[in-house]
């Protein structure tokens, strides 16, 4: 793996990183935290272990930002992007802070960064497996993503190495099935967005053959989605779409995944999207174990 180029961390903003934090505190612990009259504030020390070898840590700025409420530091042993392991266990952070703190913020910032390492990981395989075929396209993930996770979700996959694809409905107009069957034509549908989007947004057409791409193309469409091909078929369509439409982006979506996704590779196709590095996405096994004070022996001396 090979560690992001910038602090991709600069893309969150403060503010929404202070917002998330407390969101997920408040949703665990919203009232009485009875467990903390059994620890009490005195400080202590936690480390953070990573348990699933040859994973890709993302989510650093989440993590953080929960210690962070709390009153608590966080010193971590490897930056954004980096492979841990081979060993079975890795020291990865170690947090500082009041106990009942420390343990108030446990299991919130280990979800965000089990979750987000997890992705940031099969974005990487997923990577390695385009650019091992020499493939120069993009790998990029959907908007099939947690609800009010997102933000952790999309930025995984920045860490990761892939395409975010777009952000959300906001972000770039995606023509699917339905809204052509509604609008009553592609060409309808493309000439309705335009009208509204304008210059500054690309427009996306979902296309389950390739005659409806050329129609998409000829219409304004700045994207052709080839919608659940097989891999042949996609191959075919794709190298006449772009003989008769250089400029468009070809882009293949629907039921490829991580062991498929070479079949799908083609010198014709711009991006390939993929569910599966939001859906059913394994997760990396972190914990963090308080440590035990020291206990110096009583040396008793004669009088």
């Amino acid at each position: 793996m090979t560690t992001p180029q910038y602090d991709l961390s600069h893309t969150l903003p403060p503010h929404t990183l202070t917002r998330l934090a407390r969101e997920w505190l408040a949703e665990d612990t919203p009232n009485f935290d009875p467990a903390g009259l059994c620890v009490g504030s005195h400080e202590v020390e936690a480390k953070l272990l990573c348990k699933t070898p040859c994973s890709v840590l993302a989510g650093r700025p989440f993590f953080t930002a929960v210690f962070t409420e709390l009153s608590c530091t966080v010193e971590w042993a490897h930056i954004e992007g980096a492979q841990l392991g081979p060993d079975a266990v890795a020291q990865t952070a170690v947090v500082r802070g009041p106990a009942r703190c420390v343990l108030l913020g446990e299991r919130p910032a280990l979800n965000c960064l089990a979750r987000a390492s997890g992705i940031a990981t099969r974005c990487s395989q997923l990577q390695s497996i385009a650019r091992e075929a020499g493939w120069h396209g993009h790998v990029a993930g959907t908007r099939k993503t947690t609800p009010g996770f997102r933000l952790v979700e999309k930025y995984a996959m920045l860490v990761g190495g892939v395409s975010m694809h777009r952000q959300d409905l906001s972000g770039m107009v995606m023509l699917k099935d339905n809204h052509i069957w509604a609008s009553g034509s592609i060409t309808q549908a493309v000439r309705n967005a335009r009208s509204v989007c304008g210059f500054s947004s690309k427009i996306e057409v979902e296309c389950g053959s390739r005659e409806e791409g050329s129609e998409a193309a000829t219409a304004g469409a700045d994207i052709v989605m080839l919608d659940n091909f097989k891999p042949q078929e996609l191959h075919a369509a794709a190298q006449l779409l772009k003989e008769e439409f250089p400029s468009v982006l070809i882009e293949a979506s629907g039921g490829v995944t991580p062991d498929s996704l070479p079949q799908y590779l083609s010198p014709h196709v711009d991006i390939i999207s993929l569910g599966c590095i939001t859906q059913g996405c394994p997760v990396v096994d972190f914990s963090l174990k308080v440590q035990k004070p020291v206990a110096f022996p009583i040396i008793f001396q004669s009088q």
